[in-house]
């Protein structure tokens, strides 16, 4: 079985905070290469980092910096970043999120954090009214001015599933993200975990028979992702995206995601679409659950696509699709799972090297 998805498409979302460094000060560099400097250049920063995010049109990481002066300036530059001037840190926004979990846990809503405008995102589907939406406002309201924004979807919050490539299990419908070497060198594939716990076992076909066996699932709580493991155990399981036509991408290793970054979905009810990635650590309060560590996009998807890959062209595995609003016709808020930490949790390797 071979998973699926596409090509990427351009962001270029108004920033808020100063740059202070120009465009030629900083590195040209790939969004690979940008995500691999953001976690070492947060531990340097230490309390003032606030953020970072991917520029593509420029190819270049923007780094928040709170309380910057020349020699912090400095540091981010020779990292081959550009340090831009905010309000917010990453700890002082983490901090909100954690006001807005304890406060304001309804279904219906979601968080995340968007650093090109340095808050925290609360958006409230359809179903957040009365009540709820007076305490999700209020809520809000007690972080203070320009810690966090409202605002509303028009379509309801929820898993993909339906009842890469479509797998069936339990009278469900989900898709396959991507093939993996579990721990013992068997062959294996990564999904949902709501599909992992709506059924045990899964087919290629539906009311097909069995190949592979639910080993790990997890949703909802920290996370929304499965292990599946091949019956056979010499099953064919390359390290690629089938993305239509005759056509697959190589999938050679699993990346963090960033805001900003281009990125592909695959999956069996609507294939190959495409976006940006618009917040991360994103909590979504389905009615099933919650559901934290998610990455948020404007990539759309619809019942069926759940587990299918997300992953950029230049071969990395990004993340499997969770859950969201609206459709691939009127748009919506998309979420999905991010690939290393279902990787670091189940024990299993992807990429060329790992088959």
């Amino acid at each position: 079985m071979v998973a699926t998805a596409v090509l990427l498409q351009q962001a270029n979302a108004s920033q808020s905070g100063t740059e202070t460094a120009s465009g030629s000060a900083a590195k040209r560099i790939s969004a690979a290469s940008a995500t691999k400097l953001v976690e070492p250049l947060a531990s340097q920063l230490g309390d003032a980092y606030g953020g970072a995010f991917y520029d593509e049109k420029k190819q270049q990481l923007v780094v928040n910096v709170v309380d910057s002066d020349n020699a912090v300036n400095a540091q981010v530059n020779r990292a081959g970043a550009v340090a831009r001037s905010v309000d917010n840190s990453a700890g002082e926004l983490g901090a909100a999120a954690k006001t807005l979990a304890s406060r304001a846990t309804v279904a219906g809503t979601a968080w995340a954090t968007d650093p090109k405008t340095n808050q925290i995102v609360v958006t409230a589907d359809r179903t957040v009214t009365g009540e709820r939406w007076d305490k999700l406002e209020a809520t809000v309201t007690s972080l203070g001015a320009g810690m966090a924004r409202i605002q509303k979807s028009a379509g309801e919050f929820k898993p993909f599933a339906a009842g890469g490539d479509a797998i069936f299990g339990g009278g469900a419908r989900c898709s396959l993200g991507f093939n993996v070497t579990t721990e013992d060198g068997s062959p294996g594939f990564l999904t949902a975990g709501h599909c992992g716990v709506a059924a045990e076992n899964w087919s290629a076909e539906q009311n097909g028979t069995p190949i592979a066996t639910v080993k790990a699932a997890t949703f909802p709580g920290d996370g929304d992702f499965a292990l599946v493991t091949y019956d056979d155990p010499a099953a064919d399981a390359p390290s690629a995206v089938n993305t239509g036509d005759g056509q697959t991408t190589e999938i050679t290793q699993a990346a963090d995601a960033a805001v900003g970054l281009e990125v592909s979905r695959m999956g069996s009810t609507t294939g190959l679409q495409d976006g940006v990635v618009t917040g991360l650590n994103a909590t979504v309060n389905y009615a099933e659950g919650t559901v934290t560590g998610l990455i948020q996009t404007d990539v759309c998807a619809e019942p069926g696509d759940s587990g299918g890959s997300l992953f950029t062209t230049d071969g990395s595995a990004i993340g499997l699709t969770s859950g969201g609003s609206g459709d691939c016709t009127a748009g919506g808020e998309t979420f999905f799972q991010p690939v290393t930490t279902a990787l670091a949790a189940v024990g299993a390797e992807i990429g060329a090297d790992g088959n």
